[in-house]
């Protein structure tokens, strides 16, 4: 089979058999698309899909490793790794040369949070006398009050909303539709929110988003992004961190609070247990510095440490 022909049905199995988001099929094509193009550039035959052996495909990591940071390789090497799983699923290939490729190994990185009293102080920095802030109060409130993905608050429609029930319907990843709870701030908020609603900008609301921007559309990702990004720097603790970072703050306080990591994944739908997993790692680590500020016995003084000697 020919190796564009197999590419693009590897991105039809994308889309509608995984239901992975646009985005993500994009990123595994282009990485594909530039496994090819290498290969055509250096000479090679791999113009049908049981040419690339496992020699092509190390010469090609060797490549990349000259060219990239580890992060971007294992990325590389997982769409390679997946597309010849899906090859040798349909019995396109008879042997998976990708299966003795080895990603690089990438230092564990904890996600960002904030500490319980920056959330908190969080909520207070938007003015929440203007239909803006209060807007911006709304959108704090429950990226932090539910653990949504910024893509997740954003495709939020006023119909995914009951705030009788205090819950809001979103699409996850994989296009999985889950049902969140909303705390008693976030609910609030809301209904504040759409209340300034009908009169924010110039040309009111127009469709069903629950969240626009003054000129009455959808805001975008890219938009809320940026907010959280600024509100956060006004904290004073740190650069300003993302949305994401307000989802990490949602998993590690409800852990602390003694929520269990099943509930906790149901709620940030994680496909996998071992994704959610992280915050405990997250949450000893904070204990551990808690410790070692607070408590007598973490620390001595000079004159202890004198009279040991």
């Amino acid at each position: 089979m020919k190796i564009d022909a197999a590419i693009e049905a590897f991105g039809d199995h994308l889309r509608h058999e995984r239901n992975a988001s646009p985005r993500t099929v994009e990123a595994y094509l282009a990485d594909l698309r530039a496994l090819v193009e290498w290969g055509r550039d250096e000479g090679l035959e791999v113009d049908r899909v049981g040419q690339l052996d496992i020699a092509i495909l190390r010469a090609y990591l060797a490549f990349l490793y000259k060219k990239l940071a580890p992060s971007s390789v294992s990325r590389k090497v997982s769409s390679i790794k997946s597309f010849y799983k899906f090859l040798s699923s349909r019995k396109m290939v008879s042997e998976n040369p990708a299966a003795l490729l080895r990603a690089p190994k990438l230092p564990r990185k904890l996600p960002k949070f904030l500490t319980a009293d920056d959330a908190v102080g969080l909520m207070s920095l938007p003015d929440p006398v203007t239909a803006r802030g209060q807007r911006d109060i709304a959108i704090l409130e429950v990226l932090y009050g539910a653990g949504l993905r910024v893509s997740e608050l954003a495709s939020i429609d006023l119909g995914h909303l009951d705030l009788d029930e205090r819950t809001v319907r979103v699409l996850g990843k994989g296009r999985k539709e889950r049902i969140v709870p909303l705390g008693r701030h976030a609910r609030e908020a809301l209904a504040r929110w759409l209340e300034a609603r009908e009169s924010f900008g110039k040309e009111g609301p127009r469709g069903e988003a629950l969240f626009t921007n003054t000129r009455g559309a959808r805001l975008s990702v890219r938009s809320v992004q940026r907010l959280v990004k600024r509100m956060t720097s006004l904290l004073g603790t740190s650069e300003g961190v993302g949305p994401h970072a307000l989802r990490h703050s949602y998993a590690t306080h409800m852990l602390a609070s003694g929520a269990g990591l099943l509930e906790i994944q149901q709620l940030l739908g994680h496909a996998s247990l071992r994704t959610t997993q992280r915050y405990t790692h997250v949450t000893v680590e904070h204990l551990a510095d808690v410790y070692d500020s607070a408590h007598p016995k973490a620390h001595r003084s000079k004159d202890d440490e004198d009279e040991r000697k």
